[in-house]
């Protein structure tokens, strides 16, 4: 991987804000970090004077965060956020920072569509392969910021009480009759669906570290196996199904092990919460994709430029290399046909 592009890359991003046009995530550091990492830096200086053209500027704070329970969730504090991560990333080890805010900031996963939770599972992906540097330091920060300020929990998640797998978890969730408007709205009809509180909590809890990373891994690759069957409803709402919890999966190694089985929880409840509000309640026939081999997968993802290709192919890797499953590997064709 060529370091280089991509902390210029960063530096480039960080005068940015984490959104634009009122709440649209920035994807730029996500998708550029996915790019090097899959031997495309050539594309990347290309790819982000375009992206960069969208962006906004960094905003800036309003005043210190003093009492951070009474901050957190708040956009408006944005740029407050921000500052006070930049500060704990210069002046304590990075796992020390992550392992401190992971449990306060893991029950508002759906943080922007869940881009909070994704962008921090790349930045820590870079810090943990790639080692420590000013520029990926950096991303943390404003990775956990943008997680603060738009902290937002998903309705009745909470610890796993069920004894299904990820496929039948994933095969018995509701969805909203009224599948219109924004995530924000879409999640707040979740209450409504009675048979929702048991739907949330059904995944069989991990008893142990290892069981916690057999069942992410198997709900990103039953996950991206549905969005075969369910993508063609919402083909960009639909990616985080399986982003979220790759995000989640890649950041395990750096937390304490007894946050495991709660991330697990919380990465199920956002797959759980995207699905049951943006896929419809019938899946359509898996398109006939032409399967080609996993660089290639990548390859076409990044010719094809948009972010949500780019980090679909990115997660569906992950999937392939850990169960086999070659049929995942077309799930970012299709997205690609989408989108």
């Amino acid at each position: 991987m060529d370091d280089g592009i991509l902390d210029e890359a960063y530096q480039r991003l960080h005068r940015t804000g984490p959104e634009f046009e009122g709440w649209l995530s920035n994807h730029g550091p996500m998708a550029v970090e996915a790019m090097v990492r899959h031997g495309h830096g050539a594309r990347v200086k290309r790819w982000l004077d375009d992206y960069l053209r969208q962006l906004d500027e960094r905003p800036r704070g309003l005043r210190p965060i003093d009492d951070w329970r009474d901050a957190l969730g708040d956009p408006k504090r944005a740029g407050d956020w921000l500052a006070h991560f930049d500060r704990e990333v210069r002046e304590r080890p990075w796992r020390e920072v992550l392992g401190s805010w992971w449990p306060r900031l893991l029950p508002g996963i759906a943080a922007g569509a869940t881009h909070g939770v994704i962008r921090v599972g790349h930045a820590v992906r870079a810090l943990r392969t790639d080692g420590v540097n000013p520029e990926r330091l950096a991303e943390l920060g404003q990775a956990l910021g943008y997680w603060a300020a738009r902290w937002q929990p998903v309705p009745g998640a909470g610890p796993l009480t069920g004894r299904s797998d990820a496929a039948a978890a994933l095969a018995g969730l509701p969805r909203i009759p009224e599948q219109t408007g924004g995530i924000r709205e879409r999640l707040g009809r979740l209450p409504d669906l009675a048979d929702w509180p048991g739907a949330v909590t059904a995944l069989r809890p991990p008893g142990d570290p290892a069981e916690a990373e057999r069942t992410l891994t198997e709900l990103v690759h039953r996950a991206s196996l549905d969005y075969l069957r369910f993508g063609h409803a919402n083909p960009v709402m639909l990616v985080h199904a399986v982003t979220a919890p790759t995000a989640v999966l890649r950041t395990l190694p750096a937390l304490d092990p007894a946050l495991w089985a709660p991330s697990v929880a919380a990465a199920w409840s956002a797959t759980a919460a995207v699905t049951s509000v943006y896929a419809p309640p019938t899946p359509a026939a898996p398109p006939a994709v032409t399967p080609v081999g996993p660089a290639e997968v990548f390859a076409r993802a990044a010719r094809h430029g948009d972010a949500h290709v780019v980090k679909l192919a990115d997660a569906v890797l992950d999937a392939h290399a850990a169960t086999g499953d070659a049929e995942v590997l077309t799930a970012p064709g299709y997205a690609g046909q989408l989108i």
